[in-house]
């Protein structure tokens, strides 16, 4: 686990800067000339779904075509995968996934699709913590307080995802593995419903992205313990890390790109890449990832493949090392 937490370190070092690149010539000449689809592979409300929907708003404005959302919610994320993966490699599929995608190749075994070699990478989007939230009848307010309850009560408390391979479960499985205590896994088709039964208290607690997540801790719905990143959030300042709770080395964090089917012409990923940094680094967008704890992304389609090839590895071994890999 020592070399996972160090490659976690070292991925989250990756610097994406907001430089645009040049726009091809050809990519100008009438694309879009038709609405492009963002398929989301979970159902609404989740992170995922949130980011989707700021970012094709913007896109909308930026590329003067209609850009808008489809959830394609299961396994994961995979169907809406395998659905783009199928798709005509013309620009108007396009596919907005969170760090949930980089574990796809582990748990799922007989995937329709290669997670690598049948994508374009566009760009990196945003990146953020996660919440770790728990229902206020919890009688916890911090993570050495939700270990000690756990590991008195092996099995009996549960956790909420947007199902096997998604950031809160990988969060999930991370947790249980570094603190030692056992806690249920209770799969979810998207985070959104997992918040939402966390809210209403039919799952002790989740690991939530802090877009969606925050608004209910806000209004007392949810309480929050730690932040799953490696530093404090500049949105929640007084909240500390998992790690400054007791569980040494943990450190997990879930970010957004896009990917388009592979083939997709190269000036059609550059003019798409172009028009998601424009509008991350729009003043209005960049604002409200900051105000909702998230970092703005961008760079480049080979800068976010190197990034995913290498989270993919990543997730690989902690998947491993929680023993839960199908």
């Amino acid at each position: 686990m020592q070399n996972v937490t160090k490659q976690l370190l070292a991925v989250g070092t990756l610097n994406f800067g907001l430089a645009l690149a040049p726009l091809p010539a050809a990519a100008a000449d009438g694309y879009p000339a038709r609405p492009v689809r963002v398929v989301v592979g979970f159902s609404p409300g989740g992170g995922a779904d949130v980011v989707a929907r700021i970012v094709t708003l913007k896109l909308t404005e930026v590329l003067k075509q209609n850009v808008f959302v489809e959830n394609r919610p299961g396994a994961g994320g995979s169907i809406g995968a395998a659905l783009v993966a199928r798709s005509a490699p013309d620009g108007y599929t396009m596919m907005l996934v969170s760090s949930s995608y980089s574990v796809i190749p582990t748990l799922y075994k007989n995937l329709s699709f290669d997670a690598v070699k049948d994508f374009e990478t566009v760009s990196l989007i945003a990146q953020a913590p996660l919440l770790v939230v728990v229902h206020p009848s919890l009688p916890v307010r911090s993570v050495r307080e939700l270990v000690a309850f756990a590991k008195v009560r092996p099995g009996q408390l549960n956790y909420g995802s947007g199902g096997n391979g998604t950031s809160g479960y990988l969060a999930g499985e991370l947790f249980k593995t570094l603190a030692g205590v056992s806690i249920v896994h209770v799969p979810y088709k998207g985070a959104g419903p997992a918040l939402t039964d966390a809210v209403a208290g039919q799952v002790h607690m989740t690991f939530s992205s802090v877009l969606s997540a925050l608004p209910h801790v806000k209004n007392q719905k949810l309480r929050a313990v730690a932040v799953t990143s490696a530093a404090r959030s500049a949105v929640l300042p007084e909240l500390p890390t998992v790690a400054e709770g007791g569980v040494k080395g943990y450190r997990r964090t879930t970010w957004y790109g896009m990917l388009a089917p592979a083939r997709t012409l190269a000036a059609i990923v550059s003019a798409m890449s172009t028009a998601v940094q424009k509008s991350v680094g729009a003043p209005d967008v960049r604002q409200r990832f900051l105000s909702d704890g998230a970092e703005p992304g961008g760079g480049t389609p080979r800068q976010f493949h190197d990034y995913l090839v290498a989270e993919i590895a990543v997730a690989k071994q902690i998947v491993e090392k929680a023993g839960v890999a199908k």
